[in-house]
Protein backbone atom coordinates (compact mmCIF):
# COMPACT_ATOMS: atom_id res chain seq x y z
CA UNK A 1 0.00 0.00 0.00
CA UNK A 2 1.24 3.47 -1.17
CA UNK A 3 2.02 6.34 1.25
CA UNK A 4 -1.31 8.17 -0.56
CA UNK A 5 -3.28 4.88 -0.06
CA UNK A 6 -2.63 4.26 3.33
CA UNK A 7 -5.53 6.15 5.60
CA UNK A 8 -2.73 8.70 6.90
CA UNK A 9 -0.30 10.68 4.80
CA UNK A 10 2.26 13.39 5.22
CA UNK A 11 1.94 16.81 2.97
CA UNK A 12 5.27 17.14 2.29
CA UNK A 13 5.02 20.57 1.33
CA UNK A 14 3.72 21.46 4.76
CA UNK A 15 5.64 19.46 7.23
CA UNK A 16 7.51 21.76 9.21
CA UNK A 17 10.56 19.75 10.32
CA UNK A 18 9.86 20.00 13.91
CA UNK A 19 9.84 16.04 14.67
CA UNK A 20 6.70 16.35 16.89
CA UNK A 21 5.03 13.16 14.95
CA UNK A 22 8.09 11.32 15.83
CA UNK A 23 8.58 12.12 19.34
CA UNK A 24 4.80 11.54 19.71
CA UNK A 25 4.39 8.41 17.43
CA UNK A 26 3.86 5.68 20.35
CA UNK A 27 5.53 3.08 17.89
CA UNK A 28 7.91 5.34 16.03
CA UNK A 29 6.18 4.50 12.35
CA UNK A 30 7.68 7.57 11.32
CA UNK A 31 10.49 7.88 9.02
CA UNK A 32 12.46 11.29 8.53
CA UNK A 33 12.87 11.75 4.45
CA UNK A 34 14.34 14.43 2.29
CA UNK A 35 13.69 16.44 5.51
CA UNK A 36 9.71 15.63 5.80
CA UNK A 37 8.63 13.47 8.17
CA UNK A 38 6.95 10.34 6.19
CA UNK A 39 4.64 7.90 7.68
CA UNK A 40 5.49 3.70 7.06
CA UNK A 41 2.69 1.95 6.23
CA UNK A 42 4.18 -1.00 7.10
CA UNK A 43 5.03 0.23 10.92
CA UNK A 44 1.62 2.21 11.82
CA UNK A 45 -1.19 1.26 13.60
CA UNK A 46 -3.27 4.65 12.29
CA UNK A 47 -3.72 6.04 16.03
CA UNK A 48 -4.16 8.96 14.61
CA UNK A 49 -1.41 10.57 16.87
CA UNK A 50 0.43 12.22 14.51
CA UNK A 51 -2.66 13.67 13.15
CA UNK A 52 -3.62 15.05 16.05
CA UNK A 53 -0.45 16.78 17.64
CA UNK A 54 0.88 18.11 13.99
CA UNK A 55 1.33 21.81 14.51
CA UNK A 56 1.70 22.20 10.65
CA UNK A 57 -1.60 19.91 9.79
CA UNK A 58 0.99 17.98 7.34
CA UNK A 59 -0.56 15.05 8.45
CA UNK A 60 -3.58 14.42 7.40
CA UNK A 61 -6.24 11.25 7.04
CA UNK A 62 -7.11 9.86 3.77
CA UNK A 63 -10.03 11.83 2.08
CA UNK A 64 -13.01 9.48 1.19
CA UNK A 65 -15.10 12.08 1.12
CA UNK A 66 -15.23 12.01 -3.12
CA UNK A 67 -15.86 8.57 -2.83
CA UNK A 68 -18.99 8.47 -0.78
CA UNK A 69 -20.46 11.30 -2.87
CA UNK A 70 -19.49 9.15 -6.16
CA UNK A 71 -21.40 5.93 -4.16
CA UNK A 72 -24.13 8.15 -3.22
CA UNK A 73 -24.41 9.33 -7.32
CA UNK A 74 -24.67 5.83 -8.10
CA UNK A 75 -28.25 5.59 -7.01
CA UNK A 76 -27.24 2.31 -4.71
CA UNK A 77 -29.10 1.54 -1.63
CA UNK A 78 -26.65 3.33 1.25
CA UNK A 79 -26.55 3.20 5.28
CA UNK A 80 -24.61 4.95 7.22
CA UNK A 81 -23.10 3.16 10.47
CA UNK A 82 -22.98 6.22 12.83
CA UNK A 83 -20.49 6.39 16.02
CA UNK A 84 -22.67 7.00 19.20
CA UNK A 85 -19.75 9.45 20.01
CA UNK A 86 -21.84 11.81 17.61
CA UNK A 87 -23.52 12.59 20.68
CA UNK A 88 -20.86 14.67 22.08
CA UNK A 89 -19.28 15.63 18.80
CA UNK A 90 -22.59 17.10 17.83
CA UNK A 91 -24.62 18.04 20.92
CA UNK A 92 -26.53 20.82 19.19
CA UNK A 93 -28.42 18.25 17.43
CA UNK A 94 -31.44 16.32 18.00
CA UNK A 95 -30.52 12.30 16.84
CA UNK A 96 -33.92 13.06 14.63
CA UNK A 97 -32.39 15.99 12.90
CA UNK A 98 -29.00 14.19 12.47
CA UNK A 99 -30.49 12.01 11.21
CA UNK A 100 -32.86 13.56 8.92
CA UNK A 101 -29.54 15.88 7.44
CA UNK A 102 -28.03 12.58 6.73
CA UNK A 103 -30.43 11.02 4.91
CA UNK A 104 -30.87 14.42 3.14
CA UNK A 105 -27.16 13.81 1.42
CA UNK A 106 -28.61 10.67 -0.31
CA UNK A 107 -28.52 7.70 2.58
CA UNK A 108 -31.40 5.63 2.78
CA UNK A 109 -30.86 4.94 6.44
CA UNK A 110 -28.81 5.56 9.73
CA UNK A 111 -28.07 3.34 11.92
CA UNK A 112 -25.91 3.53 15.40
CA UNK A 113 -22.70 1.36 15.31
CA UNK A 114 -24.06 1.04 19.11
CA UNK A 115 -25.90 -2.23 18.16
CA UNK A 116 -22.51 -3.82 17.08
CA UNK A 117 -21.60 -2.87 20.12
CA UNK A 118 -24.13 -5.40 22.13
CA UNK A 119 -23.71 -8.00 19.93
CA UNK A 120 -19.92 -7.86 20.63
CA UNK A 121 -20.64 -7.68 24.14
CA UNK A 122 -23.00 -10.30 23.52
CA UNK A 123 -20.57 -12.96 22.26
CA UNK A 124 -17.79 -12.00 23.93
CA UNK A 125 -19.17 -12.38 27.52
CA UNK A 126 -20.41 -16.12 25.74
CA UNK A 127 -16.26 -16.65 24.59
CA UNK A 128 -15.51 -15.83 28.71
CA UNK A 129 -18.23 -17.93 30.10
CA UNK A 130 -16.32 -20.95 28.01
CA UNK A 131 -12.79 -19.69 29.08
CA UNK A 132 -14.32 -19.97 33.63
CA UNK A 133 -15.76 -23.34 32.25
CA UNK A 134 -12.64 -24.95 30.35
CA UNK A 135 -10.08 -23.07 32.45
CA UNK A 136 -7.72 -22.70 29.36
CA UNK A 137 -7.69 -19.05 28.18
CA UNK A 138 -6.44 -16.66 30.77
CA UNK A 139 -5.77 -12.87 29.03
CA UNK A 140 -8.40 -11.46 27.00
CA UNK A 141 -7.69 -8.26 25.04
CA UNK A 142 -10.77 -6.17 23.70
CA UNK A 143 -11.01 -6.33 19.48
CA UNK A 144 -13.42 -2.98 19.47
CA UNK A 145 -10.11 -0.57 18.89
CA UNK A 146 -8.75 -1.47 15.37
CA UNK A 147 -5.71 0.60 16.59
CA UNK A 148 -5.01 -2.12 19.62
CA UNK A 149 -5.50 -4.95 16.93
CA UNK A 150 -3.38 -3.52 14.75
CA UNK A 151 -0.50 -3.10 17.56
CA UNK A 152 -1.03 -6.35 18.75
CA UNK A 153 -0.81 -8.27 15.53
CA UNK A 154 2.20 -6.15 14.70
CA UNK A 155 4.50 -5.71 17.67
CA UNK A 156 2.99 -8.07 19.99
CA UNK A 157 1.97 -11.47 17.68
CA UNK A 158 2.75 -13.64 20.77
CA UNK A 159 -0.84 -12.28 22.49
CA UNK A 160 -2.37 -12.41 18.59
CA UNK A 161 -4.36 -15.92 20.32
CA UNK A 162 -5.51 -13.45 23.23
CA UNK A 163 -7.58 -11.10 20.89
CA UNK A 164 -10.89 -12.05 21.49
CA UNK A 165 -12.24 -14.05 18.45
CA UNK A 166 -15.05 -10.98 17.73
CA UNK A 167 -15.31 -8.36 14.76
CA UNK A 168 -15.13 -4.81 16.19
CA UNK A 169 -18.38 -3.49 16.69
CA UNK A 170 -18.74 -1.66 13.53
CA UNK A 171 -17.85 -4.67 11.62
CA UNK A 172 -20.52 -6.51 13.63
CA UNK A 173 -22.94 -3.58 12.83
CA UNK A 174 -22.16 -3.64 9.02
CA UNK A 175 -22.72 -7.44 9.08
CA UNK A 176 -26.13 -7.01 10.94
CA UNK A 177 -26.94 -4.07 8.03
CA UNK A 178 -26.33 -6.49 5.26
CA UNK A 179 -28.34 -9.37 7.45
CA UNK A 180 -31.28 -6.97 7.79
CA UNK A 181 -31.39 -5.11 4.03
CA UNK A 182 -29.60 -6.93 1.88
CA UNK A 183 -26.02 -8.01 0.83
CA UNK A 184 -26.60 -5.70 -1.94
CA UNK A 185 -26.26 -2.65 0.16
CA UNK A 186 -23.57 -0.48 0.45
CA UNK A 187 -22.46 0.76 4.02
CA UNK A 188 -20.21 3.94 5.31
CA UNK A 189 -18.96 4.69 8.56
CA UNK A 190 -19.15 8.03 10.20
CA UNK A 191 -17.34 8.79 13.46
CA UNK A 192 -14.24 10.29 15.10
CA UNK A 193 -11.61 7.47 13.97
CA UNK A 194 -8.77 7.19 11.34
CA UNK A 195 -7.96 3.30 12.02
CA UNK A 196 -11.67 2.53 10.53
CA UNK A 197 -10.71 3.44 7.19
CA UNK A 198 -7.91 0.12 7.46
CA UNK A 199 -11.19 -1.82 8.31
CA UNK A 200 -13.00 -0.60 5.08
CA UNK A 201 -9.83 -1.33 3.13
CA UNK A 202 -9.73 -5.28 4.29
CA UNK A 203 -12.95 -5.60 4.33
CA UNK A 204 -14.97 -4.20 1.61
CA UNK A 205 -17.75 -6.68 1.22
CA UNK A 206 -18.98 -5.42 4.80
CA UNK A 207 -17.86 -1.72 4.93
CA UNK A 208 -17.66 0.18 2.04
CA UNK A 209 -16.13 3.77 3.21
CA UNK A 210 -15.06 4.93 6.76
CA UNK A 211 -15.54 8.89 7.00
CA UNK A 212 -15.10 11.02 10.16
CA UNK A 213 -16.62 13.53 11.74
CA UNK A 214 -15.43 16.39 9.98
CA UNK A 215 -16.22 14.88 6.77
CA UNK A 216 -19.92 14.98 8.08
CA UNK A 217 -19.70 18.51 8.94
CA UNK A 218 -18.04 19.40 5.20
CA UNK A 219 -20.42 17.22 3.31
CA UNK A 220 -23.17 18.96 4.86
CA UNK A 221 -22.28 22.29 4.36
CA UNK A 222 -21.45 21.39 0.74
CA UNK A 223 -24.96 20.51 -0.08
CA UNK A 224 -26.39 23.23 2.09
CA UNK A 225 -27.64 21.30 4.77
CA UNK A 226 -28.40 22.85 8.22
CA UNK A 227 -30.05 19.85 10.72
CA UNK A 228 -31.12 22.53 12.86
CA UNK A 229 -33.50 24.29 10.29
CA UNK A 230 -34.81 20.59 9.31
CA UNK A 231 -38.27 19.07 10.17
CA UNK A 232 -37.18 15.48 10.98
CA UNK A 233 -39.94 13.70 9.16
CA UNK A 234 -41.50 9.79 10.55
CA UNK A 235 -38.96 8.00 8.57
CA UNK A 236 -35.93 9.73 10.34
CA UNK A 237 -35.43 6.83 12.83
CA UNK A 238 -32.42 4.77 13.58
CA UNK A 239 -32.64 1.72 11.51
CA UNK A 240 -33.23 -1.78 13.12
CA UNK A 241 -34.12 -0.70 15.98
CA UNK A 242 -32.27 1.78 18.54
CA UNK A 243 -29.48 0.88 20.69
CA UNK A 244 -29.17 0.96 24.70
CA UNK A 245 -26.05 -0.09 26.40
CA UNK A 246 -24.26 -0.16 23.42
CA UNK A 247 -24.14 3.72 23.63
CA UNK A 248 -21.34 3.71 26.49
CA UNK A 249 -18.80 1.86 24.42
CA UNK A 250 -17.04 5.42 23.27
CA UNK A 251 -16.33 6.04 26.93
CA UNK A 252 -12.99 4.15 28.68
CA UNK A 253 -14.53 1.56 30.22
CA UNK A 254 -17.64 1.25 28.50
CA UNK A 255 -17.54 -2.17 27.32
CA UNK A 256 -16.78 -3.54 30.63
CA UNK A 257 -20.11 -1.60 31.49
CA UNK A 258 -22.39 -3.52 29.05
CA UNK A 259 -20.28 -6.48 30.68
CA UNK A 260 -21.53 -6.37 34.00
CA UNK A 261 -24.84 -7.37 33.57
CA UNK A 262 -23.77 -10.92 32.26
CA UNK A 263 -23.32 -13.72 34.90
CA UNK A 264 -19.14 -14.24 33.71
CA UNK A 265 -18.80 -10.70 35.43
CA UNK A 266 -18.24 -12.19 38.91
CA UNK A 267 -16.02 -14.90 37.80
CA UNK A 268 -13.40 -12.62 36.07
CA UNK A 269 -11.05 -9.36 36.26
CA UNK A 270 -11.90 -6.92 34.12
CA UNK A 271 -10.04 -3.78 33.73
CA UNK A 272 -9.25 -1.10 31.28
CA UNK A 273 -6.20 0.57 30.00
CA UNK A 274 -6.76 3.63 27.34
CA UNK A 275 -3.87 5.06 25.30
CA UNK A 276 -0.50 2.67 23.10
CA UNK A 277 1.77 3.84 25.59
CA UNK A 278 0.09 2.53 28.73
CA UNK A 279 -1.45 -0.29 26.69
CA UNK A 280 2.39 -1.38 25.73
CA UNK A 281 3.43 -0.79 29.49
CA UNK A 282 1.11 -3.19 30.75
CA UNK A 283 1.19 -5.90 27.75
CA UNK A 284 4.71 -5.86 27.61
CA UNK A 285 4.97 -6.78 31.35
CA UNK A 286 1.95 -9.07 31.74
CA UNK A 287 2.83 -12.60 33.34
CA UNK A 288 -0.06 -14.80 31.98
CA UNK A 289 0.78 -17.70 33.51
CA UNK A 290 0.39 -16.22 37.13
CA UNK A 291 -3.35 -15.54 36.53
CA UNK A 292 -5.07 -16.89 38.89
CA UNK A 293 -9.17 -16.36 36.67
CA UNK A 294 -9.18 -14.86 33.48
CA UNK A 295 -8.69 -11.07 32.44
CA UNK A 296 -10.35 -9.09 30.31
CA UNK A 297 -8.60 -6.17 29.05
CA UNK A 298 -10.81 -3.38 27.52
CA UNK A 299 -8.25 -1.09 25.46
CA UNK A 300 -8.46 1.57 23.37
CA UNK A 301 -5.93 3.47 21.80
CA UNK A 302 -7.50 6.80 22.36
CA UNK A 303 -6.74 8.22 25.86
CA UNK A 304 -10.54 8.50 27.73
CA UNK A 305 -11.79 6.22 24.97
CA UNK A 306 -13.31 6.95 21.28
CA UNK A 307 -15.24 10.66 22.59
CA UNK A 308 -11.52 11.60 22.40
CA UNK A 309 -10.84 10.59 18.80
CA UNK A 310 -8.06 12.08 16.22
CA UNK A 311 -11.43 13.52 14.39
CA UNK A 312 -12.47 14.66 17.54
CA UNK A 313 -13.37 18.69 17.63
CA UNK A 314 -15.34 19.26 20.99
CA UNK A 315 -12.75 19.98 23.29
CA UNK A 316 -14.93 19.51 26.44
CA UNK A 317 -13.37 18.28 29.77
CA UNK A 318 -13.32 14.31 29.21
CA UNK A 319 -15.34 13.94 32.34
CA UNK A 320 -18.05 16.19 30.60
CA UNK A 321 -17.77 14.31 27.47
CA UNK A 322 -17.84 10.44 30.16
CA UNK A 323 -21.29 11.59 31.76
CA UNK A 324 -23.44 12.76 28.75
CA UNK A 325 -22.56 9.30 27.16
CA UNK A 326 -23.88 7.90 30.17
CA UNK A 327 -27.08 9.65 30.16
CA UNK A 328 -27.81 7.81 27.00
CA UNK A 329 -26.70 4.71 27.34
CA UNK A 330 -29.65 2.74 28.55
CA UNK A 331 -29.18 -0.49 30.88
CA UNK A 332 -32.98 -0.82 31.76
CA UNK A 333 -33.25 -4.09 29.70
CA UNK A 334 -32.31 -7.59 30.76
CA UNK A 335 -29.13 -7.52 28.83
CA UNK A 336 -27.76 -10.20 30.75
CA UNK A 337 -30.27 -12.68 28.80
CA UNK A 338 -29.25 -12.12 25.56
CA UNK A 339 -28.12 -14.73 22.98
CA UNK A 340 -26.25 -14.25 19.78
CA UNK A 341 -27.84 -13.86 16.81
CA UNK A 342 -25.04 -12.75 14.35
CA UNK A 343 -21.89 -14.49 12.85
CA UNK A 344 -19.35 -12.19 13.70
CA UNK A 345 -16.43 -14.44 14.83
CA UNK A 346 -13.07 -13.61 13.07
CA UNK A 347 -9.75 -15.41 14.17
CA UNK A 348 -7.02 -12.94 14.23
CA UNK A 349 -3.54 -13.30 13.38
CA UNK A 350 -0.06 -11.24 13.08
CA UNK A 351 0.38 -9.12 10.13
CA UNK A 352 4.15 -8.92 9.13
CA UNK A 353 5.20 -8.65 12.62
CA UNK A 354 7.76 -5.70 13.00
CA UNK A 355 11.16 -6.78 14.79
CA UNK A 356 10.92 -4.28 17.39
CA UNK A 357 14.68 -5.49 18.74
CA UNK A 358 16.53 -5.52 15.69
CA UNK A 359 20.15 -6.70 16.47
CA UNK A 360 23.25 -4.14 15.10
CA UNK A 361 26.53 -4.71 15.65
CA UNK A 362 28.14 -2.61 18.95
CA UNK A 363 30.90 -0.88 16.44
CA UNK A 364 27.98 0.18 14.06
CA UNK A 365 26.00 1.86 16.71
CA UNK A 366 29.16 3.50 18.27
CA UNK A 367 29.46 4.89 14.97
CA UNK A 368 26.10 6.46 14.81
CA UNK A 369 26.56 7.94 18.34
CA UNK A 370 29.69 9.12 17.38
CA UNK A 371 27.60 11.25 14.51
CA UNK A 372 26.12 13.07 16.64
CA UNK A 373 28.53 13.56 19.11
CA UNK A 374 28.01 10.85 21.62
CA UNK A 375 31.77 9.53 21.90
CA UNK A 376 31.24 8.41 25.79
CA UNK A 377 28.17 7.01 27.93
CA UNK A 378 28.33 10.76 29.78
CA UNK A 379 27.76 11.94 26.39
CA UNK A 380 24.21 9.87 25.89
CA UNK A 381 21.71 12.34 27.53
CA UNK A 382 19.42 10.43 26.68
CA UNK A 383 16.58 13.64 26.61
CA UNK A 384 14.20 12.42 24.44
CA UNK A 385 14.20 15.32 22.32
CA UNK A 386 14.64 13.35 18.96
CA UNK A 387 11.19 11.27 19.71
CA UNK A 388 13.59 8.50 20.74
CA UNK A 389 13.77 7.03 24.67
CA UNK A 390 17.95 6.68 24.47
CA UNK A 391 20.81 7.94 21.96
CA UNK A 392 21.25 4.12 21.70
CA UNK A 393 17.80 3.45 20.30
CA UNK A 394 18.36 6.90 18.13
CA UNK A 395 21.09 5.48 16.41
CA UNK A 396 19.13 2.21 15.83
CA UNK A 397 16.76 4.70 14.06
CA UNK A 398 19.78 6.27 12.12
CA UNK A 399 20.68 2.76 11.10
CA UNK A 400 17.64 2.04 9.70
CA UNK A 401 17.44 5.30 7.56
CA UNK A 402 14.36 6.22 10.36
CA UNK A 403 15.59 9.14 11.33
CA UNK A 404 18.84 11.98 10.49
CA UNK A 405 21.50 13.20 12.67
CA UNK A 406 19.27 16.81 12.67
CA UNK A 407 17.05 15.23 14.87
CA UNK A 408 19.40 15.45 17.80
CA UNK A 409 18.19 18.90 19.42
CA UNK A 410 21.60 18.40 21.45
CA UNK A 411 23.72 17.48 19.08
CA UNK A 412 22.54 20.39 16.73
CA UNK A 413 22.71 22.71 19.49
CA UNK A 414 26.70 22.08 20.27
CA UNK A 415 27.51 21.88 16.34
CA UNK A 416 25.86 25.19 15.97
CA UNK A 417 27.82 26.78 18.80
CA UNK A 418 31.27 24.89 17.70
CA UNK A 419 30.65 26.85 14.47
CA UNK A 420 29.80 30.32 16.11
CA UNK A 421 32.32 29.76 18.81
CA UNK A 422 34.87 29.38 15.75
CA UNK A 423 33.46 32.30 13.86
CA UNK A 424 33.89 34.45 16.59
CA UNK A 425 37.30 33.20 17.06
CA UNK A 426 38.79 33.42 13.44
CA UNK A 427 36.88 37.07 12.61
CA UNK A 428 40.47 39.66 13.19
CA UNK A 429 37.88 42.37 14.27
CA UNK A 430 36.81 42.37 18.33
CA UNK A 431 33.21 40.98 18.66
CA UNK A 432 30.83 40.75 21.32
CA UNK A 433 27.76 39.42 22.09
CA UNK A 434 25.40 40.89 25.03
CA UNK A 435 21.87 40.24 26.65
CA UNK A 436 19.10 42.94 26.97
CA UNK A 437 20.81 43.47 30.20
CA UNK A 438 24.02 44.30 28.26
CA UNK A 439 25.70 41.63 30.14
CA UNK A 440 27.94 39.70 27.72
CA UNK A 441 27.06 36.11 26.52
CA UNK A 442 29.76 36.15 24.19
CA UNK A 443 32.84 37.46 23.24
CA UNK A 444 36.90 37.02 21.09
CA UNK A 445 40.04 37.58 22.31
CA UNK A 446 40.49 40.36 19.39
CA UNK A 447 37.32 42.36 22.18
CA UNK A 448 38.76 41.45 25.19
CA UNK A 449 42.47 42.74 24.07
CA UNK A 450 40.70 45.93 22.59
CA UNK A 451 38.90 47.15 25.51
CA UNK A 452 40.55 45.38 28.37
CA UNK A 453 42.26 48.26 30.36
CA UNK A 454 44.41 46.44 33.96
CA UNK A 455 43.68 49.36 35.80
CA UNK A 456 40.21 49.56 35.65
CA UNK A 457 39.28 46.10 35.34
CA UNK A 458 41.27 43.87 37.10
CA UNK A 459 39.84 44.53 40.33
CA UNK A 460 36.56 43.70 39.05
CA UNK A 461 36.81 40.90 36.29
CA UNK A 462 39.31 38.26 35.70
CA UNK A 463 40.59 38.34 32.33
CA UNK A 464 40.13 34.96 30.95
CA UNK A 465 36.55 35.10 31.92
CA UNK A 466 34.39 38.16 30.69
CA UNK A 467 31.25 36.04 30.47
CA UNK A 468 28.54 37.78 32.69
CA UNK A 469 30.82 40.92 32.70
CA UNK A 470 28.46 44.80 31.64
CA UNK A 471 29.51 45.78 28.54
CA UNK A 472 28.85 49.74 29.82
CA UNK A 473 32.08 48.70 31.68
CA UNK A 474 34.36 48.43 28.35
CA UNK A 475 33.04 50.69 25.64
CA UNK A 476 31.76 53.99 25.60
CA UNK A 477 29.22 53.15 22.98
CA UNK A 478 26.90 51.19 24.47
CA UNK A 479 24.01 53.94 23.43
CA UNK A 480 24.10 51.80 19.93
CA UNK A 481 23.55 47.94 21.41
CA UNK A 482 20.66 49.42 23.22
CA UNK A 483 19.08 51.45 20.39
CA UNK A 484 19.55 48.38 18.61
CA UNK A 485 17.76 46.13 21.16
CA UNK A 486 14.87 49.21 21.62
CA UNK A 487 14.41 49.22 17.72
CA UNK A 488 15.00 45.82 16.97
CA UNK A 489 17.27 46.80 13.92
CA UNK A 490 20.56 46.77 12.67
CA UNK A 491 22.83 49.65 13.29
CA UNK A 492 25.84 50.74 11.60
CA UNK A 493 28.44 53.69 12.68
CA UNK A 494 31.40 55.14 11.16
CA UNK A 495 34.79 56.66 13.25
CA UNK A 496 32.88 56.13 16.80
CA UNK A 497 35.43 57.80 18.84
CA UNK A 498 36.88 55.33 22.26
CA UNK A 499 38.89 56.96 24.23
CA UNK A 500 41.95 57.87 21.39
CA UNK A 501 40.92 55.14 19.00
CA UNK A 502 38.04 55.24 16.69
CA UNK A 503 36.02 52.35 15.40
CA UNK A 504 33.58 51.76 12.81
CA UNK A 505 30.60 49.50 14.62
CA UNK A 506 27.98 47.11 13.45
CA UNK A 507 25.42 46.13 15.80
CA UNK A 508 22.86 43.73 14.83
CA UNK A 509 19.68 42.11 16.60
CA UNK A 510 19.96 38.59 17.34
CA UNK A 511 16.67 37.48 19.21
CA UNK A 512 14.26 40.43 19.40
CA UNK A 513 15.02 42.72 22.59
CA UNK A 514 16.47 39.67 23.80
CA UNK A 515 20.03 39.36 22.52
CA UNK A 516 22.28 41.97 20.54
CA UNK A 517 25.85 41.40 18.52
CA UNK A 518 27.99 43.85 17.58
CA UNK A 519 31.74 44.11 15.61
CA UNK A 520 33.86 46.10 16.21
CA UNK A 521 36.71 47.38 13.50
CA UNK A 522 39.26 49.25 14.68
CA UNK A 523 39.89 51.77 12.01
CA UNK A 524 42.18 54.56 14.15
CA UNK A 525 45.54 53.44 12.27
CA UNK A 526 43.91 53.92 8.95
CA UNK A 527 42.13 57.19 10.13
CA UNK A 528 46.14 58.43 10.86
CA UNK A 529 47.21 57.16 7.50
CA UNK A 530 44.84 59.27 5.77
CA UNK A 531 45.50 62.13 8.55
CA UNK A 532 49.11 61.90 7.20
CA UNK A 533 48.00 62.09 3.52
CA UNK A 534 45.82 64.99 3.53
CA UNK A 535 48.77 66.76 5.86
CA UNK A 536 50.86 65.77 2.97
CA UNK A 537 48.56 66.84 -0.30
CA UNK A 538 47.92 69.99 1.95
CA UNK A 539 52.24 70.50 1.88
CA UNK A 540 51.38 69.70 -1.94
CA UNK A 541 49.01 72.21 -2.69
CA UNK A 542 50.39 74.88 -0.24
CA UNK A 543 53.64 74.59 -2.65
CA UNK A 544 51.74 74.78 -5.82
CA UNK A 545 49.60 77.27 -4.87
CA UNK A 546 52.88 79.31 -4.23
CA UNK A 547 54.47 78.61 -7.26
CA UNK A 548 51.37 79.33 -9.20
CA UNK A 549 50.95 83.08 -7.81
CA UNK A 550 55.15 83.18 -8.18
CA UNK A 551 54.79 82.44 -12.06
CA UNK A 552 51.51 84.42 -12.02
CA UNK A 553 53.22 87.48 -10.52
CA UNK A 554 56.27 87.26 -12.40
CA UNK A 555 53.69 86.62 -16.01
CA UNK A 556 52.01 89.99 -14.57
CA UNK A 557 54.67 91.96 -14.29
CA UNK A 558 55.91 90.64 -18.18
CA UNK A 559 52.53 91.35 -19.19
CA UNK A 560 52.81 94.86 -18.09
CA UNK A 561 55.69 95.87 -20.01
CA UNK A 562 54.81 94.13 -22.86
CA UNK A 563 51.42 96.43 -22.80
CA UNK A 564 52.88 99.36 -21.94
CA UNK A 565 55.61 98.86 -25.20
CA UNK A 566 52.72 97.68 -27.01
CA UNK A 567 50.42 101.10 -26.31
CA UNK A 568 53.36 102.84 -27.18
CA UNK A 569 54.14 101.12 -30.50
CA UNK A 570 50.78 101.38 -31.41
CA UNK A 571 50.47 105.07 -30.82
CA UNK A 572 53.43 105.75 -32.81
CA UNK A 573 52.37 104.21 -35.27
CA UNK A 574 49.01 105.87 -35.72
CA UNK A 575 50.45 109.26 -35.66
CA UNK A 576 52.46 108.39 -38.28
CA UNK A 577 49.93 107.49 -40.42
CA UNK A 578 48.01 110.32 -39.48
CA UNK A 579 50.37 112.56 -40.57
CA UNK A 580 50.90 111.09 -43.83
CA UNK A 581 47.65 111.45 -44.77
CA UNK A 582 47.44 114.67 -43.92
CA UNK A 583 50.07 116.19 -46.10
CA UNK A 584 48.74 114.31 -48.95
CA UNK A 585 45.31 115.78 -49.00
CA UNK A 586 47.32 118.88 -48.93
CA UNK A 587 49.79 118.62 -51.87
CA UNK A 588 46.55 117.34 -53.80
CA UNK A 589 44.75 120.81 -52.81
CA UNK A 590 47.61 122.87 -54.56
CA UNK A 591 47.30 121.03 -57.94
CA UNK A 592 43.81 121.82 -58.22
CA UNK A 593 44.53 125.33 -57.61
Amino acid sequence: MSNRDYPLHTVKTDCQDCYKCVRRCPVKAIKIEDNSAMIIPDLCIACGTCYRVCPAKAKQPRNDLSRAKYLVQSHKEIYVSLAPSWITEFPEYTKEQMIAAIRRLGIKGVSETALGAQEVTCQTAKLLEKAVKDKDNRLFISTACPSVVEYVEKYLPELTPCLTGVFSPLLAHCRMLKDTFGQQIETIFIGPCIAKKLEADRHPELLSIALSFNDLRQWLKDENINPKELTPGVFDVFAIEPAKDGVAYPIEGGMIETLKPYDVSKDIYMTQVTGIYSIADELNNIDIDSLDRPVFLECLSCYGGCVSGPCTSNKDPGLKKRIEILKKADFSDNIGSRKPRYNIGLNYKSLNAVDTDHQFEEADIKKMLAKIGKYSLEDELNCGGCGYDTCRNFAKALLLGKAEPEMCVSHMKHQAQRKANALIRCIPSPIVIADAKLNIMEYNEEFRDTFWNEEEHADIYDYNNLYGANLRDFISFTNLFSASLELEQDIHREHVRHEDKMFDVVVFNIDKKQSVGGIIEDVTNAEMHKEQIAEKAREVIHKNLATVQQIACTLGEHMAETEVLLRSIAKDYSTAENEASGIKIRTNSTEGK
